[in-house]
């Protein structure tokens, strides 16, 4: 009549569960070239992910395809009003986006969990020029944390011209990563 073993029994399963869960986050998060602790993960050429295609709503109204963003680079931000860390990287995108536009680059927002007045709003109120499309049910989210760590918001994931996830930056990004990645992505000239 030993009660503890059963305890450690319950104990010894509830670790090996962490275990597991923290050995899969690593191998997700360490699976590209970059170190997860300074929050960029790059893919290299012929090892990048297809991204998944989508069609969603913008918050405007009009349909966007991913897939109608072929042949372009992609910089695809998930966000959401309600998050403080997206503030904060929200002029340095508009800026990013304001240079490589012109290099051929496409800037999309996914705002999660929100809604379209709101998201509106914090758009208008930082002068965000680029679409984002409404994806109140995180949607996107799961087709592309099926291919890449994209769980938490911010995250931004760049999509090179084929379609393929070259890399991204979990958490708010910084005008340094994000040129950085877009560099040794190659997608950029």
């Amino acid at each position: 009549m030993f009660r503890p073993k059963g305890r450690t029994v319950v104990v010894t399963t509830a670790t090996l569960a962490v275990l597991l869960a923290v050995a899969l986050t690593v191998t997700l998060l360490t699976q590209g070239k970059g170190n997860a602790s300074d929050g960029i993960i790059e893919y290299q050429a012929g090892q990048r992910p297809a991204a998944p295609d989508f069609t969603a709503t913008s918050l405007t109204g009009s349909p966007i395809k991913l897939s109608s963003y072929r042949g372009k680079t992609v910089v695809l931000n998930f966000w959401g009003s309600w998050c403080p860390p997206c503030r904060t990287e929200a002029p340095t995108l508009e800026v990013l986006a304001e240079q490589y536009g012109k290099q051929g680059v496409a800037f999309l927002g996914d705002d999660v969990n929100d809604s379209p007045a709101n998201a509106l709003a914090f758009m208008h109120g930082l002068h965000i020029t680029y679409p984002s499309i409404n994806d109140p049910g995180y949607l996107v989210v799961q087709k592309f944390s099926q291919v890449a760590p994209v769980n938490d918001t911010p995250t931004t994931v760049v999509i090179d011209k084929t379609g393929h996830v070259a890399g991204l930056v979990l958490g708010a990004i910084s005008y340094g990563q994000m040129t950085t990645l877009l560099r040794d992505a190659a997608v950029v000239q």
